[in-house]
């Protein structure tokens, strides 16, 4: 397969005299061409099958110990002023950038085959997709990207039509933690990654192409792209609401995405639109619509069970890669939380021996979206769906209520840029960190936050429909340390409470932090929730959200004059009624 392209045409020749391949091939997305990668995975020893009678076309693949999780430390964005990639994010200066890359990458590929990938974020017949083309030497990356991404021949007739691409230029190189880069060149549409296998950083179709490049296209094009899952709630009457939620990762979205209604709610569904990243666009109509540029999940395996996700779990039983979990006596795969099996070997095929975790903390499955049983063919609507209610959310153990809404949008702006959350094992570095983390994007923005909030606030002139603004807290913790909400499916009795809030029936409470259900507003029947609890969970601390938000105000300094004075004025607002 070639192209009639020629800027594509010229760029896989330049690639290939710099990276000098064995071979080269265009991938064209088929069943045929997809079975010959996993035999020759499977020669290779970059595959090997899992349980095929329990788990047909299921394959593992363990990754160098030194290379599972994002190197934030290690990803840049380059841009000819360092001001406009922000404190948000490393800065390289791109000819710098660029020269650092070519000595990487010369010669990297001799032996290798080199795969040219093209691929669409987004339904095909989308107005609101955009296109790229992956470069690699991995066929694990090529797998993966099949799942993720619409890949093959009707992406490359797609980018023949449009004539546009973003160029992604990746190689596993020597998995030496001393050569390894992520750089994102935005005004060239480019993104280069050497050094890493691990699917955030290897598969730029996702975090590099979806988020970051794709947030400095959407501030030039007028829309967002969002580290937001989608989801749409149905109620027995058979109306829709979607809501667009912002979590860091391995905080809850993919479980969040995939809700299955408590038999306390029987005739509510959850349609699953996607569990990470959204584009959002203002429709014709005054309303926010939003699409789910990924076509599968790459999903944090410990931790997903029957209890917490059995929707997740259902889906991983066919056609499925897992990554760096641990395998049992009949070679099923098997993490923490999974199941009462026991593991036989783990993450790194060693015998286990109940040395620590068996799969890693970070391991991962990847699969296609319409194997969810709660998949929804409006994932493939080429409009989107409006959105009702935007979510920001993180992990916090004290202080932050369960839910509370914006007051305008404006202060919704305000909300998602205090947003802070206790890392997790999807980043490298300290566990359990309280760190900011602006609409979950504090890894993924390519530009400078203060122009990403002024951005955001621009939208309510845009928007005469605009959605509700929710935050939301599902771990705050009593002083014995157990959480105070019973989570998991549990979750819709809030989604509920904002669905009503969107419908003007039900009140809410005023604070200086926003607005709060009343003890009677949310639907616990059923619920072991004691109204002490539940007390503590909807009410507003003001001392200790005074220093909250006094943090809050000296993370938007750090921006300076970048920082919308809009924005600024709003925090000093809500300190006033703080102290108030």
């Amino acid at each position: 397969m070639a192209t009639r392209n020629q800027a594509l045409a010229q760029w896989v020749e330049q690639v290939a005299q710099l990276t000098q391949p064995q071979r080269i091939h265009w991938c064209d997305g088929s069943d045929d061409e997809n079975e010959s990668l996993v035999e020759a995975m499977l020669d290779s020893g970059d595959l090997a099958e899992l349980n095929q009678e329990a788990y047909p076309n299921c394959y593992l693949h363990l990754s160098d110990p030194g290379d599972v999780a994002r190197v934030e430390h290690l990803t840049f964005v380059c841009t000819p002023r360092e001001e406009d990639a922000g404190p948000n994010n490393n800065w390289m200066d791109p000819s710098e950038g660029k020269a650092k890359m070519q000595g990487l990458f010369a010669g990297c590929m001799q032996g290798r085959t080199m795969y040219v990938v093209p691929y669409c974020m987004g339904p095909l017949e989308s107005p609101l997709s955009r296109c790229g083309v992956e470069i690699t030497d991995s066929p694990y990356v090529v797998a993966n990207m099949r799942l993720m991404t619409r890949m093959g021949a009707g992406a490359l007739d797609r980018i023949e039509q449009d004539g546009m691409f973003v160029k992604g230029l990746h190689s596993t190189g020597e998995l030496d933690p001393e050569r390894r880069f992520i750089m994102h060149f935005p005004d060239d549409l480019m993104i280069q990654s050497y050094g890493s296998g691990y699917g955030g950083n290897a598969l730029l179709g996702k975090k590099c192409h979806a988020l970051r490049i794709a947030s400095w296209q959407a501030r030039s094009e007028g829309w967002l792209a969002e580290h937001m899952m989608l989801v749409g709630v149905e109620s027995p009457d058979g109306e829709v609401h979607y809501v667009a939620a912002a979590f860091p990762s391995a905080c809850g979205k993919t479980n969040l995405a995939m809700l299955i209604p408590p038999e306390s709610h029987k005739g509510w569904k959850v349609w699953t639109i996607g569990d990470d990243i959204s584009w959002l666009h203002v429709g014709n109509d005054g309303r926010l619509w939003a699409i789910n540029p990924e076509a599968g999940f790459f999903g944090v395996a410990p931790g997903t069970s029957a209890e917490t996700n059995p929707n997740a779990l259902a889906m991983l039983h066919h056609d499925t890669i897992f990554t760096n979990v641990a395998t049992t006596a009949d070679n099923k795969p098997w993490w923490e939380g999974k199941s009462d099996e026991t593991p036989v070997r783990d993450w790194q095929g060693r015998e286990y021996t109940n040395g620590g975790p068996a799969a890693h903390p970070n391991s991962r499955f990847t699969v296609a979206i319409n194997q969810c049983p709660s998949y929804t063919d409006k994932a493939e609507a080429p409009q989107g769906v409006p959105i009702s209610a935007i979510v920001f959310g993180g992990r916090r153990e004290r202080l932050v209520p369960l839910v509370f809404e914006s007051k305008d949008w404006e202060h919704g702006v305000l909300v998602g840029a205090s947003m802070a959350s206790e890392t997790t094992a999807a980043a490298t570095g300290a566990v359990g960190v309280v760190r900011r983390d602006p609409m979950a994007m504090k890894p993924f923005c390519g530009y400078n936050f203060g122009d990403y909030w002024q951005h955001w606030l621009s939208f309510g002139d845009k928007l005469t429909r605009p959605p509700r603004v929710f935050h939301v807290n599902w771990f705050r913790k009593d002083s014995s340390g157990r959480f105070m909400w019973p989570g998991f499916g549990e979750n819709l009795r809030v989604l509920q409470w904002m669905i009503r809030r969107c419908k003007g029936e039900v009140e809410a409470h005023e604070t200086p932090i926003g607005l709060l259900p009343g003890a009677g507003d949310l639907d616990i029947s059923g619920l072991d929730l004691e109204p002490a609890t539940l007390a503590a969970l909807i009410s507003v601390d003001s001392v200790g959200w005074r220093e909250e938000m006094e943090a809050v105000g000296k993370y938007l300094g750090e921006f300076g004059e970048r920082t919308p004075a809009s924005l600024l004025d709003r925090h000093r607002r809500v300190l006033a009624e703080l102290a108030a």
